[in-house]
């Protein structure tokens, strides 16, 4: 049954609003006004504050979305306009840290310099001018500008209750262009919002300078470091399983994103309803008007962070007589000069210089470790095909409309707008897919063989991270028929699977999303074949593949392979080590202080510990902080005895060499450590795994990268307390499947809660079902929304 929303009007409350204008005397040309016009929306609030927005069209669609996002999350996306702006170093200074939210920019000033840079050359603009698919459809435009003016009348319409930003003069009214500038920064994050220090700090050679180069071999570390997922602050794991390995022959889908628990990469839930058009229910990346992983009553989907490289650089020639032109086919090209002048609080102004090129900026670095000298003969530009890529939203549109996965694979042939992440989807017919789908360079490795400069036939093979020629011509990159847009690969070229019992993704590449139909035959740039996968990979390909194996699953199966908390390199080490640990002379061990330390006690609790990472597991914590410390000090190549063979990738590397001296040195130096922390060995982890919310401890489970847990939590370590506040990890969670009837069987997690402000009732609660491994039923089918006890209808209005 659709209950359009005038039926609702009844048991709404309506809240007038109005168009907000900008403070007095602040300049704005008129696509930068604050956004308006008589929209209107139902939302129906059910337990644990989840909004269900009904709205007649997407503009209403967009104004819901963005009033009832804001009142959870009003600092937290204020903070991302005001980047999106340029404009920090007004209100926070030059020298302070932005945060990672929307780039990798390491200062105000440098996030101010390139997000200015993209103001004053009206990039984003441009693109929202392009027809679809090249640019945004009429849709996607009609939610950003929805969400722009429901933002606006939350704000003009409520006090700001967060103590991040209440009164704050940085919180303002918002366009629909500055929701548009947001996406694309999300859409560049791998790219150029990558390389933003480089862009801003990249400047010609003086005269006479010292003639520097990039070193080969320490810039292909830098690089495969750059790119490697055991470090990133975004992961994920997704599994699908066909109608072959389920109790109904239906699919199920089980989603895990690992993602920030604070700032603007946190997800919002909500359920998106225009009657007759578009009925999905899921979570979105904050400021964003679409659902970007969830389900409807036909499909479900979720993301990984994928292994692609979504940027390559071109090496240039210079024009010996100016280091300001560079040279293709021998035929001079001027640099495009930019200049960006930054506001600085209680300071003068701060006017730099970006220098561009017909493949892009030109780059000083791609982060500290991967220096790009700009000589007198030489210069590096960085090239970004997302910078030319405001597509997303519509590929998440065409998601939320799909009826099955072949509508998920015609969403992404159509619009070709995911940057970094693969896709993993089943439907309620039975079927399960995994693709590889996102926008890349078009490098090729016969492109890559005949145009690599010397740089780049070192940092190609181990990253993925191409440097061609840019002083030829036919080094330029090609198009392929199906692409919307020149240099990127089309949907033909992607890696995919469909309707394998299973297909898994834990930020590996595309090779073994299924052990048994292994995929190859892809470009390097999409990543690797026939390499050592992570811990996390390994543990999930032999959990999920026992899964489908046994056949029959539920949705109650993905319930219990989400808070199983195994650990996979205990399997492979514990026992290992407590067997060595009790075999050391005299029951001691050396620190790295030359200290003896008594390590009998560690021994017997690594012996009895359960290898799992719930909050009651004794050990767990004495584990964790060993193997960190272990894995710092050895190399991996030396760590297994048995070395990894693509012949048995999942088995392989084993067998722990407990004989290094690292092994007695890593086992002391974490007893004193503990002690220090005035933590028992035989601690359970949930009480020094926790987070504090309204001043009450919450346990936490889960465990880091390190360890393989697929139910990933990387935590901050206080060496008073142990690990008091999780940084990312498990965020939305979804588990879903479908009956006989229409309504999808689903149940979800939040597991940061709905909203940032600590005096929101929806703080913390989610966090709560989180510890207890507590899930919530979703609500998606309008008689169950309408059944919720807990439910309160809201309908928001503007008023001209």
């Amino acid at each position: 049954m659709r209950t359009r929303t005038r039926r609702l009007a009844a048991v709404g409350v309506t809240l007038l609003t109005s168009v907000a204008l900008l403070p007095a005397g602040a300049a704005a040309r008129d696509d930068d006004r604050p956004s308006g016009g008589g929209l209107h929306a139902t939302i129906r609030y059910t337990q644990y504050g989840i909004p269900h927005i009904l709205a007649d069209d997407y503009a209403d669609l967009g104004f819901g979305t963005g009033w009832a996002q804001a009142a959870d999350q009003v600092c937290t996306l204020a903070d991302g306009y005001l980047t999106v702006r340029g404009e920090r170093s007004r209100y926070f200074g030059p020298d302070a840290a932005p945060g990672s939210a929307l780039s990798s920019a390491s200062t105000n000033l440098n996030s101010d310099l390139y997000f200015g840079g993209v103001r004053e050359a009206r990039t984003v603009e441009k693109l929202l001018a392009e027809p679809a698919p090249a640019g945004p459809s009429r849709d996607a435009k009609e939610l950003m500008r929805g969400f722009a003016a429901g933002y606006n009348a939350w704000l003009k319409q409520n006090r700001v209750t967060d103590p991040a930003c209440a009164k704050a003069a940085w919180v303002r009214p918002i366009s629909a262009l500055d929701v548009a500038r947001q996406g694309y920064a999300v859409q560049v994050l791998g790219g150029q919002g990558r390389g933003i220090d480089g862009i801003t700090a990249a400047a010609p050679p003086a005269a006479g300078a010292k003639e520097r180069t990039a070193d080969p071999r320490r810039s292909a570390a830098a690089a495969r470091d750059m790119f490697a997922t055991k470090d990133a602050d975004m992961g994920s794991n997704a599994v699908a399983f066909s109608g072959k390995a389920t109790a109904n022959g239906k699919g199920l889908l089980l989603g895990n994103p690992h993602y920030p628990w604070h700032g603007g990469r946190r997800f919002w839930q909500s359920q998106q309803t225009i009657p007759g058009e578009l009925n999905v229910s899921g979570a979105s990346l904050l400021g964003t008007g679409v659902v970007n992983i969830g389900f409807n009553g036909d499909v479900a989907w979720s993301h990984t962070v994928a292994t692609g490289v979504p940027l390559n650089l071109h090496q240039l020639t210079l024009d010996p007589a100016d280091p300001t032109t560079y040279l293709v086919d021998g035929k001079p090209h001027k640099m495009t000069r930019r200049a960006v002048t930054v506001p600085v609080k209680d300071g003068t102004p701060v006017t730099r210089t970006q220098w561009w090129t017909r493949y892009g900026p030109v780059v000083a670095n791609l982060g500290p470790q991967l220096p790009l000298p700009w000589s007198a003969t030489t210069a590096y530009a960085l090239n970004d095909p997302n910078s030319a890529n405001l597509r997303g939203s519509d590929t998440d549109l065409g998601f939320g409309k799909a009826r099955s996965t072949d509508g998920i694979l015609k969403s992404l042939s159509d619009t070709q707008g995911l940057p970094w992440v693969n896709t993993v989807a089943a439907d309620r017919h039975g079927h399960s897919l995994f693709t590889q789908s996102q926008v890349l360079p078009r490098i090729t490795d016969d492109l890559a063989a005949r145009c690599s400069t010397a740089l780049g036939k070192v940092t190609y093979p181990a990253s993925g991270v191409a440097v061609l020629d840019g002083s030829r011509e036919d080094c330029a990159l090609g198009s392929d028929e199906d692409a919307v847009q020149p240099g990127i690969f089309g949907p033909s070229r992607m890696p995919g699977l469909e309707d394998a019992r299973y297909v898994e993704n834990s930020n590996d590449s595309a090779w073994l999303a299924n052990a048994d139909r292994p995929i190859t035959g892809y470009e390097r740039i999409f990543g690797t074949v026939g390499t050592q996968r992570s811990l996390r990979t390994r543990g999930a390909v032999e959990n999920v593949s026992a899964m489908a194996r046994k056949g029959r699953l539920t949705v109650d199966d993905l319930r219990r392979q989400q808070f199983a908390n195994r650990v996979p390199v205990a399997d492979l080490a514990a026992d290992d080590a407590a067997r060595a640990c009790a075999a050391l002379p005299g029951g001691t061990a050396a620190g790295t202080d030359g200290r003896t330390v008594d390590v009998r006690k560690a021994c017997r609790v690594l012996g009895r510990w359960d290898h799992t990472m719930n909050t009651e597991s004794r050990g767990a914590l004495l584990f964790d902080r060993f193997w960190r410390k272990l894995t710092a000090a050895v190399p991996d190549a030396r760590l297994w005895k048995v070395p990894f063979s693509a012949a048995d990738p999942v088995r392989t590397p084993n067998t722990l060499d407990t004989t290094s001296p690292e092994f007695g040195k890593a086992l002391a130096d974490t007893v004193s450590e503990l002690a220090a922390a005035d933590i028992a060995l035989d601690a359970p982890l949930g009480a020094h795994q926790y987070v504090v919310r309204g001043g009450k401890r919450i346990p936490i489970h889960g465990g880091t990268e390190a360890l393989g847990v697929w139910n990933k939590i990387e935590a901050s370590w206080d060496a008073k307390g142990g690990y008091t506040e999780v940084v990312h990890g498990s965020s939305h969670i979804q588990a879903v499947g479908w009956g006989e009837g229409r309504c999808p069987k689903a149940r979800t997690l939040l597991s940061y809660s709905q909203s940032a402000n600590p005096n929101s009732a929806h703080y913390s609660d989610q966090t709560k079902l989180y510890s207890k491994e507590r899930w919530v039923t979703s609500r998606f089918c309008e008689k169950d929304v309408l059944a919720d006890p807990h439910l309160k209808v809201v309908r928001v209005r503007e008023h001209r």
